[in-house]
């Protein structure tokens, strides 16, 4: 047996894929495993495992990411979208906020009911959402799970900003009200103090290569070959029965190119997310016969729907100047030592503190009033009422305080900052992700983010902007705006921004804004938003005929032994984070194939 021939082989090593792949080692030790990953490992390195260095991976010169640069946009105003998708073992779960957010109950229902995928509603997938975690927060919570490998927990701090937060929205939005679980699936609306994937004892953030592959280093059949991109998989007749590779040319850009192959006797899983699936389909001669022929790549499969639908949730941070005593990340994340000597010291000392923290400690989960209806308008009417008017735990918004300036540090006075984010929970907009070379596995993609070209995302974000300026002004520590970050309105304008300011009373009334006002948060919204970091759907869990790429069972439709388990397959988007649902996705994925291959333990 050559040491390049194995039962599975998962092309990619992504959250989902080395879930599936840790869960099947586990219950069958002697199934022989090859985990394919461009990255790096992350073994024991504080830039993932001390989980307030997430913002360390966006910096100039990351290698733990990818920047995917989208085209040209006239709805960003001529930008072009970065979107960063990680690129070391465990994706996004190495390199994420550690921010716990689950999605709505409705959202995976649709996948069952709307999508047409038996088996994937939310009462299939609580159980395994439970299985994964074990909740630190509060004991005997139905919906959560208290024996799982992850961790989750407020983290090693609760700092004034998010505290104020929630005493803000206390007293100024009193309709809305509160909850003790603000990720409990089944409702929203309500503020709330927000959970996170950091262990509360260590306060390591929890990540699934730690604790799905690392931790059975014994096991000589699971297999991670790291700096490895797939370049496309190998077919007898429609049978996948292995993968083609190349070195990574990130680290070393000079790196050979000799294709290798490594064989897969039972079951080849694409799992590179929501830009690497669809290339790597694309690649193997799976797509739409323009985009396969444009490249010079042999069909093998006419299937449409490779690399189209792709989704991202549209975000913007604004960002307010905070008074001396307001607890943020800052300092560290200017890369003040002193600052990161006292945090490192106390997180090695009891695993608590602002290291073992997010700066994110509350938010919610919002839907429009009557009177915001009206604020929203005409654009938005139809979305509501098709889409949100009868699913009560589906918000349009997500609004949160975060206890730093989220941006290049270095372009800012050495002060304290906050931001309040908000974005749109379920953008109409639509993008693609596909080849730009047939040959070149190393080649970057062929991306349009779709960002704004639906007039209803432009409506929920002014609607954003407003109703997370209110909760920003009458924060104690509030001490103005910072202007280059917000928007431009003119002189003589109640809406005009200041930095040099003080908190308005919880009782004042709302900012009234003109029509040149509206305008004026247009422009900002088109200037600054950005990728939440969560692209989906690229390999939709779809009928064939409805633009589908796989079908329940995640076979790809038109060969035999070759599935798509990330991110990418999620047929619509959800209202939250997506490390939950890639983590759901990939438990799902290792039961049907457990069930598939008859293996115990599942």
């Amino acid at each position: 047996m050559s040491s390049l021939d194995f039962d599975l082989i998962f092309a990619g090593g992504g959250a989902s894929g080395c879930l599936i792949a840790g869960r099947l080692a586990s219950a069958d030790p002697s199934l022989r495993i090859l985990i394919l990953e461009a990255g790096e490992h992350t073994h024991g390195l504080p830039a993932h495992t001390q989980p307030a260095r997430y913002f360390s991976h966006l910096g100039p010169g990351s290698t733990t990411v990818t920047f995917n640069s989208a085209k040209p946009s006239q709805h960003l105003g001529g930008r072009s979208l970065v979107t960063p998708s990680a690129r070391c073992l465990g994706g996004g779960s190495s390199v994420n906020f550690t921010m716990y957010t689950r999605a709505a109950a409705s959202d995976y229902n649709d996948w069952e009911t709307v999508h047409g995928n038996s088996g994937w509603g939310s009462k299939d997938l609580i159980p395994l959402l439970k299985k994964t975690e074990t909740y630190q927060v509060k004991a005997g919570e139905p919906t959560h799970g208290y024996s799982g490998p992850l961790k989750v927990s407020y983290g090693g701090a609760y700092t004034n900003v998010g505290q104020q937060f929630l005493e803000v929205a206390r007293q100024y939005d009193t309709a809305r009200g509160e909850t003790d679980d603000i990720n409990g699936l089944f409702e929203c609306n309500k503020y709330g103090r927000w959970q996170k994937w950091i262990d509360a004892e260590t306060g390591t953030r929890s990540d699934v290569p730690h604790h799905f592959i690392y931790n059975q280093a014994h096991n000589q059949n699971l297999r991670v070959m790291h700096g490895c991109r797939v370049k496309r998989v190998i077919f007898e007749n429609t049978r996948a029965v292995g993968i083609e590779f190349v070195n990574d040319t990130v680290l070393n850009p000079d790196a050979d190119q000799t294709v290798h192959t490594a064989r897969a006797s039972r079951l080849v899983v694409v799992s590179a997310g929501a830009f690497g699936s669809p290339t790597i389909l694309e690649r193997s001669g799976i797509g739409a016969l323009d985009v396969l022929s444009a490249h010079g790549v042999q069909p093998l499969v006419d299937l449409p729907g490779v690399g189209r639908n792709y989704q991202d949730h549209n975000v913007v941070f604004v960002p307010y100047l905070a008074s001396e005593e307001a607890e943020t990340l800052d300092a560290f994340f200017r890369g003040e030592k002193d600052e990161e000597d006292r945090l490192v010291a106390q997180w090695r000392s009891d695993g608590a503190g602002m290291l073992a923290h997010n700066g994110l400690d509350a938010g919610i989960k919002i839907r429009p009033s009557t009177e915001d209806l009206e604020e929203l308008g005409p654009e938005f009417e139809t979305r509501w009422k098709t889409y949100f008017q009868n699913a009560r735990d589906r918000p349009v918004v997500w609004i949160g305080p975060v206890s730093a300036y989220l941006g290049d540090p270095s372009q800012l006075s050495p002060r304290k900052y906050y931001s309040v984010g908000y974005y749109t929970q379920y953008p109409v907009s639509r993008g693609h992700v596909h080849i730009s070379s047939g040959e070149n596995a190393n080649a970057p993609p062929d991306f349009d983010s779709g960002f704004l070209s639906d007039p209803a995302d432009l409506a929920t974000l002014k609607w954003g902007y407003k109703k997370s300026r209110e909760l920003a002004r009458r924060l104690p520590i509030y001490r103005g705006e910072y202007l280059p970050g917000n928007p431009t309105f003119a002189d003589g304008s109640e809406a005009r921004c200041h930095d040099g300011a003080t908190p308005v009373d919880v009782s004042a009334p709302d900012v009234v804004y003109t029509q040149a006002d509206d305008a004026a948060i247009e422009a900002y919204n088109r200037k600054f938003v950005q990728t939440a970091w969560h692209s989906l759907g690229t390999c939709a869990m779809k009928p064939r005929a409805a633009g589908g790429v796989v079908d329940e069972q995640l076979n790809v439709y038109g060969v035999q032994g070759l599935k798509v388990a990330d991110i990418s397959i999620a047929p619509a988007n959800v209202g939250a984070n997506t490390y939950s649902t890639a983590l759901v996705i990939g438990e799902k994925a290792a039961v049907i194939i457990a069930e598939e291959l008859r293996i115990p333990g599942f």
